[in-house]
């Protein structure tokens, strides 16, 4: 029997999502059509003998997370629940908090995967590789390849290249170490809650010596454990950690620009495991260009054009001639005649009036390095904004005939001329 566990974080960590995190939780974000947290359900249901699937994370539960718990549970046919935890925890903290609800029934194995991830989910090869390598009390992890320059960003892995084993981890290195990085998802066996709990004693004899000052700070925890730092960094070159190398699609949802070409890929997958979800040029349809999701309750003239790469959510309204590329339209929203949206997320309830243009500048990977990954840009460089996609927050009204251009508009604002690299409060 199999579980899952995914990592869903909380408030505080969606800073680099804003003002979209504002209107839902990050994990609910719909990337391609459907909330991000689906893709990782939906990999986990296909497999055999998953029993249940838990989300860990410190979100208060509200009405929008649990509408989607109890509908996924309904499609997937699958037992689906939310542990809150009381404070962040860490990514080991939070597991080894829950371990008796992960561990009841005994899970010969489980996997345990960061919410912010889009990925093809190789889950049965990893199961398989288990099988292949070491014995029942080895863990795997998922890596892929970055180039030298991007690997300084993530959790970097040297491995045994004959064996798969993992020597040596670094987290974030300040130099280039390995061009194999932590990808987030990781199949786990029971064993690891031993490792976990040894770092936790460790923690507790460390807390005995601190200051009561250091005690009240937070990050002083005992409970706060991180997998990557404090358990993977101890495993490596024991035995008992391998990496199986992916070389299918991965990508971080870090930023809000992230999420269109997270998009991307999940529409392209879809050409496999989707094909009813992309949409197909139909008479008195809109014209539709490469791959594009429509919600059925979306009403679209069919003088749009739309395409490549856009998602349109419940109930959007485009008016004629409309062209729409590179973008993720939210529910609600309403782009009037003959207006151009690219490179763009359109918040709920927001409307676009005519001929207006909002276009944002893609923050894509290097398309021409096959290793290349997303970079999560930081919002500002040299003192200004960094040009890249422009994000509507929700009821946001841009008038006809303007241009919003590399700009971020926050919730509610009606605007009354054209804006560029800026940032609307």
């Amino acid at each position: 029997m199999l579980k899952a566990v995914i990592l869903i974080g909380g408030p505080q960590k969606g800073t680099r999502f804003r003002p979209l995190s504002f209107e839902v939780p990050k994990p609910l974000f719909p990337v391609a059509g459907v909330p991000m947290l689906q893709h990782h359900i939906e990999a986990c249901s296909k497999l055999p003998n998953m029993k249940e699937i838990l989300l860990i994370g410190f979100y208060q539960p509200n009405e929008e997370l649990n509408r989607f718990l109890s509908c996924a549970q309904q499609d997937f046919k699958i037992s689906i629940r939310y542990l809150q935890e009381y404070a962040a925890l860490g990514t080991g903290g939070g597991i080894y908090h829950f371990r008796d609800q992960i561990l009841s029934g005994s899970p010969e194995a489980f996997f345990v995967m960061n919410a912010d991830v889009c990925s093809e989910f190789p889950l049965p090869e990893m199961l398989d590789f288990q099988k292949e390598h070491g014995d029942a009390y080895s863990f795997v992890i998922l890596g892929t390849t970055a180039n030298r320059k991007q690997s300084l960003n993530y959790g970097c892995i040297v491995e045994n290249e004959q064996t798969d084993e993992v020597l040596h981890y670094v987290e974030k290195p300040s130099t280039f170490v390995s061009d194999i990085i932590n990808c987030g998802i990781y199949l786990f066996t029971p064993e690891i809650f031993q490792h976990i709990g040894t770092v936790f004693q460790k923690n507790q004899q460390d807390m005995l010596f601190c200051s009561e000052e250091e005690q009240s700070n937070g990050w002083h925890r005992a409970e706060v454990i991180r997998l990557e730092q404090d358990i993977f960094t101890a495993l490596a070159g024991q035995g008992k950690l391998y990496v199986y190398k992916t070389d299918r699609f991965w990508s971080q949802i870090k930023s809000a620009g992230s999420a269109i070409y997270a998009s991307r890929l999940y529409l392209n997958q879809y050409h496999t495991t989707h094909p009813e979800r992309l949409a197909t040029n139909r008479e008195g349809g809109p014209k539709t260009r490469g791959n594009v999701y429509i919600h059925p309750t979306a009403n679209i003239d069919p003088t749009a054009v739309l395409g490549p790469n856009v998602s349109i959510g419940t109930g959007v309204t485009i008016g004629a001639g409309v062209r729409v590329r590179e973008s993720i339209i939210l529910h609600g929203a309403t782009l009037q005649d003959h207006s151009c949206v690219l490179n763009s997320i359109v918040g709920w309830g927001s409307t676009i009036g005519k001929w207006a243009r909002v276009e944002g500048t893609p923050s894509d990977p290097n398309p021409n390095d096959p290793y290349a990954k997303i970079d999560s840009e930081t919002l500002f460089r040299d003192g200004k904004l960094t040009p890249s996609i422009t994000i509507l927050g929700c009821n946001v009204n841009i008038p006809s005939e303007v241009i919003i251009l590399n700009s971020i508009v926050l919730p509610h604002k009606d605007l009354n001329r054209s804006f560029k690299n800026q940032i609307i409060l």
